[in-house]
């Protein structure tokens, strides 16, 4: 990879930083982490002989799984909301995203290659631990099996430089992968397990989302600060859409009329007509926003706003659909960066990639519930029922 793309990467992701933290001990340790929750975090020591009072607060955060992609520690965390027990899985990537497959079998991860395998060859569990990370080689796409605590048997597949967000087709056929430093959309064959096309889009691509009735691609073009529109049958880019400077990640509404975008050095959302292909209003929000998503209702965007590695920003925005504009601010972690909803639209997680955290909100009385601790530099997220 050459340092100017390396460079590129960094200046898009702001999510890599080389810490070194000081980890307190001892009693200290207990002072420092009271001092740092909020109220509604306390609840999960505050009354340590109240097991019942623990077990609701657990049986608050909701259903399902979260699944998280710990780039910097090289693994995927997940979370069991029922019983708030996080799995880390070590995996042989860095991953920057991770989505569950629509059916729940599967979570796929992207992420810049640590180690070199064959490509079709199962990863062994905790294979990257001690190992190099590999610039020149290729990216992978990660497919591991939903309930398995580590990669045995999961399925590499490599498919070009940089991959930075994956989604999958409705029927779970093809999933579609953005690849920045080839500047291309990489459509995998997941039951061939191989790559069938490339379509070239504008400068760095980085998130994508599927219309609604999968017929569409849209595609944040970070440094072309445009949206790339592919149409899926033809696997044909169809239109750029200017939106502003430095896009990184779309959402559309549940009808597909829109497209929400987050422009990262405007500090603004974009929304995209989808029927007419235009800018139809610029929203602004929190310092560097990073990922967005619509509740299932439609009637909602949350946005995590990043900021960055010295001045980090800690804020969720929600953005009222019907108004464009900002009905409230939350307080998540430390480099806001990943939205995820439940399917039913109750709660909301946050990956908080600096504070090594996910937030837990709950969407109908917009508050937080809890921050729960899982992998280091958590970037993408995604929930499984």
């Amino acid at each position: 990879m050459t340092l100017l793309l390396h460079l590129r990467r960094l200046s898009l992701r702001m999510d890599r930083p080389i810490l070194l933290v000081a980890r307190p001990t001892g009693c200290l340790a207990i002072a420092f982490l009271v001092a740092c929750m909020s109220r509604d975090d306390r609840f999960a020591g505050a009354d340590s002989g109240q097991a019942s009072r623990r077990a609701g607060a657990a049986a608050a955060l909701g259903n399902g799984y979260v699944y998280t992609a710990d780039e910097t520690g090289r693994s995927i965390s997940r979370v069991d909301l029922r019983s708030v027990e996080v799995s880390h899985i070590p995996v042989g990537i860095m991953p920057h995203n991770v989505q569950v497959a629509p059916d729940g079998r599967s979570v796929l991860a992207v992420g810049s290659a640590v180690i070199s395998m064959p490509a079709g060859a199962s990863v062994g569990p905790g294979r990257d631990a001690e190992q190099e990370h590999d610039d020149d080689a290729a990216g992978s796409l990660l497919v591991l099996l939903a309930g398995a605590s580590d990669t045995t048997g999961a399925v590499r597949i490599p498919i070009g430089r940089s991959p930075a967000h994956v989604v999958v087709s409705a029927d779970g056929r093809r999933a579609f992968t953005t690849n920045s430093g080839d500047n291309s959309v990489i459509v995998v064959d997941l039951a061939a397990r191989r790559v069938t096309d490339t379509v070239r889009v504008a400068a760095f691509p980085h998130g994508l989302r599927l219309s609604p009735d999968g017929r569409e691609l849209y595609v944040a073009c970070t440094n072309a600060n445009s949206v790339s529109v592919i149409d899926v049958p033809t696997l044909r880019e169809v239109a750029r859409v200017s939106v502003g400077r430095a896009p990184v990640q779309v959402g559309f509404t549940p009808d597909g009329g829109r497209v929400y975008v987050t422009l990262r050095d405007d500090n603004a959302v974009a929304v995209i007509n989808t029927r007419t292909r235009r800018v139809a209003a610029t929203i602004p929000v929190g310092r560097s926003p990073i990922q967005l998503a619509a509740t299932p209702d439609g009637r909602s965007v949350y946005v995590a706003n990043q900021g960055t590695p010295t001045a980090p920003d800690s804020t969720v925005s929600v953005i009222d659909v019907t108004t464009n504009a900002v009905i409230t601010t939350l307080r998540a972690g430390r480099g806001a960066h990943g939205v995820a909803v439940s399917a039913d639209g109750t709660r909301v997680f946050i990956a908080n990639t600096f504070a090594n955290t996910v937030t837990v909100i709950d969407a109908t009385r917009q508050r937080v519930l809890r921050n729960v601790s899982v992998g280091q530099g958590p970037s993408g997220i995604s929930y499984r029922r």
